[in-house]
């Protein structure tokens, strides 16, 4: 499935109809905000990840 130029143009013609031009800083923030959030969320799953099982275990116990 290719995006292409026209497709990106008429998803951002739809966004901007739908939210209008004042909310859109609002909404860019907010995804970037989330996107932030999300990012350190997934890495703080793979520190979890690299803790040997043995000492899961224990603390397990």
């Amino acid at each position: 499935m290719n995006i292409g130029a026209p497709e990106l143009l008429l998803i951002l013609l739809v966004v901007i109809l739908l939210f209008g031009g004042t909310q859109l800083p609002k909404l860019a923030r907010s995804i970037g905000q989330a996107q932030k959030e999300f990012k350190k969320g997934t890495s703080g799953a793979d520190a979890d990840d690299s803790e040997s099982p043995s000492r899961r275990g224990r603390d397990a116990v």
